[in-house]
């Protein structure tokens, strides 16, 4: 695919109110995201074709011992279980806009409960809890996508 194609394919994303656009032409695939004013950008190369060296930014120096504010941030991560997403779709903290989340964080909830929906292709799928505990955090928001094995939530097994 031509990079000027793709620049104008950009610009026009970037101009209009589509959120998401994916392109397959033979091996090549590019997927383009907006979320809010930042465009995320994916493509693959077919395996035989030479990939142009990518310029990586220099690593930031990292003091030898962990700051002050860094061992905090740790301390105040809540501990428990991380819940995954089974699947790619958009995630639904409800059955409808206007209905009350499944779960909030701080609720008890038991094996086998509906903890929210991730839609895939038009079908709505409700992930359930593979065990009883408590909520100690959503980690994702109503309505975003969500990737295959991104976290969602927290859970302390009880």
């Amino acid at each position: 695919m031509d990079l000027k194609l793709i620049k104008n394919i950009l610009t026009m994303i970037s101009d209009s109110d589509v959120d998401e656009v994916s392109i397959e032409e033979g091996d090549f695939k590019i997927k383009v995201k907006k979320t809010g004013t930042v465009e995320q950008i994916t493509y693959t190369q077919p395996a035989h074709a030479p990939q142009a060296p990518v310029a990586q930014p220099a690593a930031p120096q990292t003091p030898a011992a962990p700051s002050a504010p860094a061992e905090a941030e740790k301390s105040a991560a809540p501990s428990g279980e991380t819940v995954k997403s089974p699947i790619v779709g958009t995630y639904y903290q409800a059955s409808s806009p206007d209905s009350d989340p499944f779960i909030k964080v701080g609720d008890k909830i038991q094996q086998g409960q509906t903890l929210c929906i991730i839609e895939a292709m038009k079908i709505m799928n409700e992930i359930e809890a593979e065990f009883a505990g408590t909520v100690k955090d959503i980690l994702v928001t109503d309505g975003t996508p969500v990737e295959f094995d991104q976290p969602l939530f927290i859970i302390e097994k009880s």
